[in-house]
């Protein structure tokens, strides 16, 4: 048997956690039977045509769609949640197809929402028919945040998820509304994730971006992060309003921290690692070169752009 695993090859080569955060920012999320799930992530097994056919008719409109699961669900009547407008639904299985059109024609919705989520959705992918790497690493550290957060009564909903993407990046896990991704979940991360979350704040150590930034942005957003905690800082940086015309390869954030605030330029380079995607890899064609991003260095900077300091090296990951 080949015990070999992507996530674990992953570390060895230094393939780093950040800038690996790209998903979708419009999302159905569909509560269905785990143990019905196939590959794809968004179909199952005992799924009627008319359901899979309308959630792949989403899917090719922009609006990525997702299966999970949690066991106290009833198989045949669905949980549902749209982000990000946060919205909840419970919808009988027959009614799937007309509730899906309706979600597809931008028609009243009314008739089967419910109530909102109670507190940010926390998903862990599970999706071990997709990679293995997600039924080993994957399924423990949803055990253990489900279990950590019924024991404090922390405010997540926490379910399994098919595949979020970054298998060989397993535990992966994503919060919403937020877009928050994370990667590496071990179990001594589980609840400092959770309470920097509750704080509204990223953890930063299995951080692997922000979705609703580029890849080089993700990267640059993490060492801005971790070059105002090492200084006793709060902040969450945000991109700055009037540099869009910055270099790509060094982004500009703002950030405040009650009276303190300033600007930093994050300096990134490409680089290249060469890894394995999935565990289907290492059966097919093996490791393969792939870029990823790493921060050099970080200034701070004057509002008007000049260079106030040189501040050295960022941390740039493993």
């Amino acid at each position: 048997m080949n015990h070999r695993f992507c996530a674990v090859e992953s570390i060895t080569v230094g393939d780093p956690l950040a800038g690996t955060a790209s998903h979708a920012e419009r999302n159905l999320l569909l509560a269905w039977p785990r143990a019905r799930w196939r590959r794809n992530l968004r179909h199952a097994s005992d799924m009627p045509a008319a359901v899979s056919e309308r959630l792949d008719a989403l899917a090719a409109d922009g609006r990525r769609v997702n299966l999970i699961h949690r066991q106290d669900r009833p198989s045949h009547r669905h949980r549902v949640y749209l982000m990000p407008e946060n919205r909840g639904f419970e919808v009988e299985r027959e009614a799937l197809p007309d509730f899906l059109t309706a979600v597809e024609r931008g028609d009243s919705l009314s008739h089967w929402e419910t109530e909102a989520p109670a507190g940010a959705l926390l998903l862990c992918c599970t999706h071990g028919k997709k990679d293995k790497c997600c039924a080993k690493f994957g399924f423990a550290a949803y055990k253990a945040l489900a279990a950590a957060v019924a024991d404090r009564a922390l405010p997540f909903e926490v379910w399994e998820s098919s595949h979020l993407g970054g298998c060989r990046l397993a535990a992966s896990a994503m919060v919403f509304p937020a877009l928050r991704k994370y990667g590496r979940i071990g179990e001594r991360d589980v609840l400092p994730l959770l309470e920097a979350e509750a704080r509204g704040r990223p953890y930063l150590p299995c951080y692997r971006g922000d979705a609703r930034l580029t890849p080089v942005q993700q990267c640059a957003q993490l060492a801005a992060l971790e070059w105002l905690e090492a200084r006793g800082h709060s902040a969450t940086p945000h991109l700055a309003e009037d540099a869009g015309d910055s270099d790509a390869r060094r982004p500009v954030f703002d950030w405040r921290d009650g009276a303190q605030g300033g600007r930093l330029a994050v300096t990134c380079r490409p680089d290249t690692v060469v890894r394995l995607d999935t565990c289907a890899d290492l059966e097919g064609d093996g490791a393969t070169p792939s870029e990823v991003w790493r921060a050099t260095r970080v200034d701070t900077l004057a509002v008007d752009g000049d260079v106030e300091t040189s501040l050295g090296r960022a941390h740039s990951g493993p």
